[in-house]
């Protein structure tokens, strides 16, 4: 629901949410334990985990619901699925946002029977324009006869109505995830509404939604250089894994995939296993308990999700490709590394941010600030996701008239003095210091807080893995910098990409 070059780092660390989550809650021990006493936790016997924060600083709650299912899960055919079938979950339930459920839904099935022959004709060398036409013709009809019992947008005006705010939703390569905030004396509002949508979900609006899809993917990707380069860099950078793939999807799949694709999808991930709740605000942990067994309850206990098996073959040597476009030149490369729940995940994470974070950092003072060679420059690690091992990544947008051969070199040579230990200690502690100082934002608000526990609950085993990352960072010594520099950011491993300007002849 949820490209100017003014954006670029947004675009290029929107796929690491989990990584800059976690960092972000640093906090002191004090705070921590102080944090600590105000969370409890159960899970249901159907296996969906709650996580309660009482925070009574405003009558307000905030909930947040983490499936631990993203772009890296989804089948052969159907990339994007995820993503669309978050779109699917604003829709309304079975009795919010339709004037008569069982005729719409006999529609949709009818409609998605039609897309699916259409479809299929489409795939068949013996089919006539004429036969794809009539079935063409055959959906829209359907279509259109769901189309007259919907009530569209009546369930977000439900939850503004009742004061409801920041409605909205997640993919990423690694999860999805839906939050909003209502008053706390609506919290049962919450547990109907949320657990209506995902125990009974609806695909109402499908394929209008699907164009939305689409045009965002046009938007965001096909006329984005910045969204081009990414892109063409996933594809590149892996093989075999599924975070090659478009978090939005390829274009093709996305118009492939059907209702019938999608509910095959929530059926087999969005179980209460692979499910996490956490509330935080102004509530009381035995209510909100009772509350999840009423509404949640019944839902039903399923199979765990299938784990993704496929294994990124060692890379053989350095990849490169380059686009030629009419547009702003732009750099990027990129190491294999590892997932966040290795023991280098933290080291990898401080030399980012000594690179490249703030003011400060290397790369800033010598390529924007010195010798004014970049507009922008990035390193971050984890990319596009921290479930499985990922990549460690340099980006740069350079000035007028620098050669994209200049950015490269200067990157390189900032990297290979980490390898030879130039790194100081003061560099390191103030990264340390850095993300502690993230504290305030993170224990000041009730969704970073619900954000950062689900997550760290659904993909490290628990909440307080949440805070356990700072100590890691803590014990981060200048030999780990200098060690995981010489072990990770090597030639073999890495893939270069570059956007050229065509009009320029090449030339930047």
């Amino acid at each position: 629901m949820t490209d100017s070059i003014s954006q670029w780092r947004h675009r290029l660390t929107a796929g690491i949410l989990a990584l800059s989550m976690l960092t972000a809650i640093s906090a002191s021990a004090q705070d921590i334990e102080a944090l600590a006493e105000r969370v409890s936790e159960f899970t249901l016997n159907n296996g969906l985990h709650f996580i309660i924060i009482e925070r009574p600083v405003a009558p307000i709650a905030t909930f947040v619901t983490f499936v631990n299912v993203g772009g890296a899960d989804e089948p052969v055919n159907n990339t994007g699925v995820a993503h669309i079938f978050e779109h699917m979950a604003f829709k309304g339930t079975r009795t919010i946002g339709t004037s008569d459920y069982e005729a719409e839904q006999l529609a949709l099935d009818k409609m998605d029977a039609a897309y699916t022959a259409w479809m299929e004709a489409g795939y068949r060398d013996n089919a006539s324009e004429e036969e794809r036409q009539a079935l063409w013709q055959e959906f829209e009809h359907w279509q259109e006869q769901a189309g007259q019992y919907i009530q569209s947008e009546e369930f977000s005006q439900i939850i503004e109505r009742e004061g409801g705010v920041g409605l909205n939703a997640f993919t990423s390569a690694d999860a999805t995830g839906y939050f909003y905030s209502l008053p706390q004396n609506k919290a049962e509002l919450w547990f109907y509404l949320e657990s209506q949508r995902f125990r009974f979900p609806v695909f109402r609006e499908f394929y209008v939604e699907k164009d939305v899809i689409m045009e965002e993917r046009r938007m965001r990707t096909d006329s984005s250089p910045q969204g081009r380069l990414l892109e063409e860099f996933l594809s590149v950078a892996y093989s075999a894994h599924p975070y090659r793939n478009p978090v939005v999807g390829w274009e093709s799949d996305i118009i492939a995939t059907t209702i019938a694709d999608t509910q095959r999808f929530y059926e087999t991930y969005y179980v209460p296993s692979n499910m996490t709740i956490a509330i935080a605000g102004d509530v009381d942990p035995a209510r909100m308990r009772e509350l999840a067994e009423q509404y949640f309850g019944p839902m039903p206990a399923a199979p765990h999700p299938p784990s993704v098996k496929t294994i990124e073959p060692e890379q053989r040597g350095e990849r490169r490709f380059v686009i030629e476009d009419t547009s702003q030149p732009l750099f990027i490369a990129g190491y294999k590394t590892v997932a966040a729940d290795h023991p280098d995940a933290a080291a990898l994470e401080l030399l980012s941010q000594i690179l490249s974070s703030g003011r400060t950092s290397r790369l800033y003072r010598r390529m924007v600030q010195d010798e004014r060679l970049a507009l922008g420059v990035q390193a971050l690690t984890g990319f596009p996701g921290v479930r499985f091992p990922a990549l460690f990544v340099t980006f740069a947008v350079p000035n007028m008239g620098v050669p994209l051969e200049d950015i490269e070199r200067v990157l390189n040579e900032e990297i290979d003095k980490a390898k030879q230990g130039d790194i100081r200690q003061e560099e390191l502690d103030r990264a340390v210091t850095n993300s502690r100082a993230s504290v305030v934002r993170g224990l000041n608000s009730n969704m970073g807080l619900a954000l950062n526990l689900a997550q760290a609950h659904a993909q490290l085993g628990s909440w307080q893995d949440a805070f356990s990352y700072l100590e890691e960072l803590e014990q981060v010594t200048l030999e780990d910098l200098q060690r995981v520099a010489n072990e990770y950011l090597v030639e073999t491993s890495r893939t270069v990409g570059m956007v050229r300007n065509a009009m320029a002849g090449g030339a930047e």
